[in-house]
């Protein structure tokens, strides 16, 4: 928790919008974004469907020759070009970012590897599966929009082009129905107005409804082009496990220094002071007897240090006592007077204890270091299955995970077990950490 002032405020807000967003979505720039996506996906849905459906038709058939593979690596591959592009209209007309699939991945260079894995490759099927789905939904889509799109804006409009009937068709004005024997036309001033408030109703509807149908486009979107559920897992995964393996070595480097910088020096120093007081024992007993009292003391000292240092390794309390015993302990060598409460059915696992005992001990170092309070408190307690920490203190304020301090390096930590750390400290004060963590029980 690092504490700063001088934060900036945001800009005022600008003055609002004087209609209401039902009268003006029809004049917005993310309406006509939409409507130009939906025109596009049919010629789109088109080419990539013919495509998808000739070759794999066409591999499929060659399946009892050695062609057939090639062709059907060749359809999946257009699908997956086809998916760059749609990703790409889906950005820049629905504002909906994608992120691409996992790549592919041979084990040897090669057509024949590339082709295998792109057969084997989940993503690549799901690329043909949008080609056939996109199809028949973007001729719906077109024909919906379209429709209520020209209708209400020529039927609001109407009042200014019906002229054209009798000037130049010889009739009143737009038919609305007729027969053999008897012919409606919308002709006077007051079917006009009806009309033209139709109109309106079809304008004023017609955004949301094209907002509807490309909401179900970028399911489909993110559903098959993006990466599956199951891939993202993996890089997740791959992430928190760098990042742990990066916390252990950063650990590892501390201990090794506090041991080089702490106690073996300080060790080195005393086998030096014992080997000149050995020399002085019968020549000057008086200072050698001095000499042997120091090294005592020294002696304390480097046995203090290595108990400090195991206990930044894993304390013995927290094994032997628990959460409430050890982060007690840890309260008591805070600079600020410290509340502890901890409300659990049962322990849970030893790696979660430790976790949990460590991301209270760090936030109270920060308090003691960065915070100006008066007081703080620590509350442990489960709520199903998760263990939620709460450290809270009468400080400051200004700790802020985004400025990279010791907060992002714990919330980074606490993301590698699934765990979540909340941070809500404005400008002076109060500060309040939430840190979540997974409940594991113990053995």
């Amino acid at each position: 928790m690092e504490y700063g002032h001088g934060y900036g405020r945001g800009h005022a807000a600008g003055a609002g919008h004087r209609l209401p967003p039902a009268l003006r979505a029809p004049f917005e720039a993310r309406t006509w974004r939409e409507f130009g996506y939906v025109l596009l996906s049919l010629p789109l849905s088109v080419v990539l469907f013919s495509w998808t459906v000739t070759m794999v038709a066409l591999g499929a058939g060659l399946l009892v020759t050695f062609l057939g593979i090639p062709v059907l690596a060749a359809a999946l591959a257009g699908c997956r070009g086809f998916g760059v592009l749609e990703r790409a209209r889906a950005r820049g007309l629905l504002g909906l970012e994608v992120a691409d699939p996992e790549p592919l991945r041979t084990r040897k260079p090669g057509p024949a590897a590339w082709m295998g894995a792109l057969l084997k490759s989940g993503s690549s099927w799901r690329h043909a599966l949008y080609a056939l789905v996109q199809f028949p939904w973007a001729v719906f889509t077109f024909s919906v929009a379209v429709t209520f799109w020209t209708c209400g804006w020529g039927l609001l409009t109407y009042p200014l082009w019906f002229w054209v009937f009798p000037a130049y068709a010889g009739e009143g004005g737009l038919q609305l129905y007729g027969d053999a024997h008897h012919s409606v036309y919308l002709d006077n001033p007051f079917e006009i107005t009806v009309t033209a408030l139709v109109g309106l109703i079809f304008t004023l509807v017609t955004p949301w409804l094209v907002r509807a149908l490309t909401t179900v486009d970028g399911l489909l979107v993110r559903g098959l082009l993006g990466p599956s559920p199951l891939s993202a897992r993996v890089v997740e995964l791959e992430s928190d496990r760098g990042t742990v393996v990066d916390t252990a070595a950063a650990d590892l480097r501390r201990i090794e220094r506090d041991l080089h910088d702490g106690a073996q020096a300080r060790l080195v120093s005393l086998a030096m002071d014992l080997g000149l007081a050995k020399e002085k024992l019968r020549e000057d007993p008086r200072t050698a007897a001095r000499m042997v009292e120091e090294a005592h003391g020294e002696v304390k000292t480097a046995l203090q240090e290595l108990r400090d240092l195991a206990r930044g390794i894993h304390p013995a309390v927290l094994t032997d006592r628990g959460l409430d015993a050890a982060l007690s302990a840890v309260a008591s060598r805070c600079t600020v007077p410290v509340t502890v409460e901890v409300d659990l059915p049962a322990r849970p696992a030893p790696a979660i204890e430790g976790i949990a005992y460590f991301t209270v001990s760090e936030l109270l170092q920060n308090i003691s270091k960065h915070s100006g309070a008066r007081t703080a408190a620590v509350d442990v307690w489960r709520t199903e299955d998760r263990l939620m920490l709460q450290v809270t203190d009468d400080g400051v304020g200004g700790a802020d995970v985004s400025r990279g301090s010791g907060l992002a390096g714990l919330a980074a930590r606490l993301d590698a077990v699934d765990g979540v750390l909340l941070v809500d400290s404005p400008a002076g004060g109060p500060t309040r950490v939430i840190a979540e963590l997974p409940w594991r029980p113990g053995a």
